[in-house]
């Protein structure tokens, strides 16, 4: 027997599953598996919505209105969730309300990055009073509340999708603005930016193929940590009769639906409430490991 099999630890000896358990926890650590378990089923519910959904969330039946949750009373999965003031079923309406709420944030968000990121490209890389210009704009709008800002906009442009999804754009579009232009005045300062101008590199190929790439790392963690943010100000402008407008469902709507039976019917408020808290903590602490993972200043630590 040879000094190597000796020395091993007692538990790796035989079957070997020590070092097979300990590298499985080991991948486990590598991915958020938290936030994958709480976003999962709320990712689930927006794509496949109608084919999970056992009732139209839209489908009035008074004569089951305001019943408790099947499973408190015996019946079942009849309404697992119960059903609100006009006999619709609550689990299927929090289905609906995940798809608009997805759906929403998604497009607001994205949009949101295309501009702030051309913007912080364009401020960070050619400077002067271009940029004191952008950056001045940038401060203004940060400088005001989020929600009174976009109640703004809303009281403008009417309530519906299209306008949330407007809202969330130029609510969020100064953040990706800020964190990439402060990544572009870094990176065009390198040695191989310097190489590529002086081979005559165009400022346009520069900023697509050499600086651009550099800095998407930092905008897509800032897309991360923004989407709860965006989830949270559908619900919120939802919840004012702002947002997403009926037949659509949306969770912030369907709580303020509920302010008049909080007293009699607890599970109308409850279940969108959780959804909401759900995906909220979901989708920061997958930008918070994204965050970890894609900063440079991080990834040895």
């Amino acid at each position: 027997m040879t000094d190597d099999h000796v020395d091993m630890p007692a538990e790796t000896l035989g079957t070997g599953a020590g070092p097979r358990r300990a590298s499985i926890f080991r991948a486990l650590g590598d991915w958020p598996v938290l936030p994958i378990i709480l976003l999962l089923p709320i990712i689930l519910f927006g794509v496949f919505g109608p084919l999970i959904s056992p009732y139209d969330p839209s489908a009035v039946n008074p004569a089951v209105a305001l019943r408790p949750p099947s499973w408190l009373t015996g019946d079942g999965l009849a309404h697992l969730f119960g059903t609100d003031y006009l006999g619709r079923d609550v689990f299927s309406r929090v289905i609906a309300g995940a798809r608009a709420s997805l759906l929403v944030s998604f497009f607001g968000v994205g949009i949101a990055g295309i501009v702030g990121i051309t913007i912080g490209l364009i401020s960070g890389y050619f400077g002067g009073w271009l940029d004191t210009v952008l950056m001045r704009l940038v401060d203004i709008q940060m400088s005001m509340p989020a929600i009174l800002l976009a109640l703004l906009i809303s009281a403008a442009l009417g309530s519906g999708l299209v306008t949330v999804i407007a809202v969330i754009a130029i609510v969020f579009w100064t953040n990706y603005a800020r964190v990439v232009r402060a990544e572009t005045l870094s990176v065009k300062s390198r040695d191989y930016v310097a190489m590529a101008r002086v081979l005559g590199c165009r400022d346009a190929r520069l900023i697509r193929r050499h600086i651009l790439p550099n800095v998407i790392d930092s905008a897509l963690v800032v897309a991360s940590l923004q989407l709860g943010a965006a989830v949270m100000l559908e619900a919120s402008l939802s919840f004012l009769g702002l947002g997403v407008q009926p037949p659509a469902v949306a969770w912030g709507k369907m709580i303020a639906e509920s302010k008049l039976y909080l007293a009699t019917a607890w599970w109308l408020p409850f279940f969108p409430g959780v959804a909401l808290v759900v995906t909220v903590l979901g989708t920061n602490m997958f930008g918070d490991w994204l965050r970890d993972k894609l900063d440079p200043r991080l990834r040895n630590t």
